[in-house]
C-alpha cells in the first residue's frame, strides 16, 4: 500500500468531521488519491481535482482548514455549549484534526510523481498549518466566529422552515447614514448591550417612509458582525416560527437579531397574537442571545379605520387597547420621523459633501426643495443627490 493509499483510507475513518467528505472538493481529492487506470484517466483526475480548488483559491491546507473551522458537528456543538466532552469524543478529535492536517499537505508531487507522463501539469500550494491549535483558537473565539452555517456567514432568511444565508446584502455603513444621531444610538447601545450579554430589549423603529428604520438595522449588523452578532430577516407571515427560532438559537454561543421589517397589522389575526405571545415580558429580550428588531410606519402596529373606532363592538375600546398593547410588548420604541425642512437641507448638504458635488449651496437648496415636493425625508435626500451627481458626470 502507498503512502497515498494510506492516506485516502485514514480520510475516510474521519467520523467527528466526515461531513467534509460530501464537500465537492474533498471528494475530488479522495478520487484522486485513488485514481488508476490510463495516464488519460489519471490526468483528468488530477486536472479535475485541480480544477475545483481554483474556484476558491490555490492552496489545498487553507481550503481544507476552512472546511475544518467552518464544519458543525457533534464535537464543537458540545464545546460551544460548554457541556462535558467524554474522553473518547476528545481523543477522536484530536486524531482526525492530525489526519486532516496530513491529507491538506498533500503536494502536487505526491500525485505527478505517479503519473506516467512528462507534460506539463497545474499546480497548488500548500502551508505548514498546525490544525490542532488553529482548532482550539476556534474554540476559544467560538463566541465571536461561530461554527457551521452561522461561522460562513452573517445575514440570513427564514424561508420555507429553514434558516438559509443571504449572500448579497445591503453593505450600508453608520457613515453612510446622516443625522438622528440619537436615534441611531438608542438602537446601538442595545445591541452592544446584548452583544457584552447584558440586558437587551426587544426593539420597535416607527415612523415615516425613509427616515432610515431599515438601514439603521443594516448598518448595525455590518458593523457588528465581526464581534459574534447575526441577523436573521424574517417576513411577518411568519412570526408563528419565532419561537422555534429562539429555540434553536438559545443555546448558540453568537448573537442574534430576529428582524421583521415593514411589520402591521390590518386586523386580528394569529400572526398578530403569536407576535404577542414571543414578545410577553418585553422588557429584555426573550432569550439572552436572540432579540428582535421590527421596523413599521405605525406606532401601534394596527392598520385602523375610522369604522374600526366605531364599530358594533360594545366593548370596542378594550379591542382596540388590546390591538395597541402589541407595540407596548417592545422593551424599546425608537420614533423615526419626517426631517424638518432644516434637517432635511442639512443632510442634503452632507450628502453634497460625500459625493464630491460642485453646486452653489443657494442653488442646491431650491432643486432639493423641489425634488422633496412629495415629501421629506432622508432617502429622498439621498435619491436627490444621486441624481445630480449623475448628471454632473454626464450620465
Amino acid at each position: 500500500m502507498t503512502d497515498i493509499e494510506r492516506k485516502q483510507l485514514e480520510l475516510h475513518t474521519v467520523t467527528i468531521f466526515r461531513n467534509l467528505l460530501d464537500d465537492p472538493l474533498i471528494s475530488r481529492l479522495s478520487a484522486l488519491m485513488s485514481a488508476k487506470g490510463s495516464a488519460k484517466e489519471q490526468v483528468d483526475t488530477y486536472c479535475e481535482f485541480v480544477h475545483e480548488l481554483l474556484q476558491s483559491g490555490d492552496n489545498l491546507t487553507e481550503y481544507i482548514l476552512k472546511r475544518v473551522l467552518e464544519d458543525e458537528n457533534v464535537y464543537i456543538v458540545q464545546k460551544a455549549h460548554d457541556m462535558l466532552v467524554s474522553e473518547a469524543l476528545e481523543s477522536s478529535a484530536k486524531h482526525e484534526l492530525k489526519i486532516l492536517e496530513s491529507i491538506a499537505r498533500l503536494t502536487p508531487e505526491d500525485f505527478t510523481s505517479q503519473i506516467e507522463y512528462d507534460g506539463y501539469l497545474p499546480k497548488w500550494n500548500t502551508s505548514r498549518i498546525d490544525f490542532t491549535g488553529a482548532y482550539n483558537e476556534r474554540l476559544r473565539t467560538i463566541d465571536i466566529d461561530g461554527y457551521g452555517i452561522f461561522a460562513k456567514f452573517t445575514k440570513f432568511r427564514f424561508r420555507d422552515g429553514e434558516i438559509v444565508p443571504v449572500q448579497s446584502t445591503d453593505p450600508v455603513r453608520f457613515a453612510d447614514l446622516k443625522e438622528y444621531e440619537r436615534e441611531r444610538n438608542q438602537v446601538i447601545n442595545n445591541t452592544l448591550a446584548l452583544l457584552a450579554g447584558k440586558a437587551a430589549a426587544n426593539v420597535l423603529l416607527y415612523g415615516d417612509a425613509g427616515t432610515g428604520k431599515s438601514s439603521t438595522v443594516k448598518a448595525i449588523i455590518n458593523e457588528y458582525q465581526d464581534k459574534g452578532l447575526r441577523l436573521i430577516e424574517i417576513g411577518k407571515k411568519q412570526v408563528a416560527a419565532l419561537p422555534a427560532i429562539i429555540e434553536k438559537l438559545k443555546n448558540n454561543p453568537l448573537k442574534f437579531i430576529l428582524f421583521i421589517d415593514d411589520l402591521s397589522f390590518s386586523q386580528e389575526n394569529d400572526d398578530l397574537y403569536e407576535l404577542k405571545a414571543a414578545l410577553e415580558g418585553s422588557i429584555s429580550s426573550i432569550s439572552a442571545n436572540v432579540v428582535i428588531y421590527a421596523t413599521s410606519n405605525r406606532r401601534h402596529l394596527i392598520k385602523e379605520t375610522f369604522s374600526d373606532r366605531q364599530g358594533d363592538d360594545v366593548h370596542r375600546n378594550e379591542t382596540l387597547q388590546e390591538q395597541w398593547s402589541l407595540s407596548d410588548r417592545f422593551g424599546l420604541k425608537v420614533p423615526f420621523m419626517m426631517p424638518s425642512k432644516d434637517l432635511y437641507l442639512t443632510i442634503v448638504h452632507e450628502l453634497k459633501a460625500d459625493y464630491k458635488i460642485t453646486i452653489d449651496n443657494t442653488e442646491l437648496d431650491l432643486l432639493a426643495e423641489r425634488y422633496a415636493i412629495g415629501g421629506r425625508s432622508p432617502r429622498a435626500a439621498r435619491q436627490f443627490i444621486e441624481q445630480l451627481k449623475c448628471a454632473e458626470d454626464g450620465e
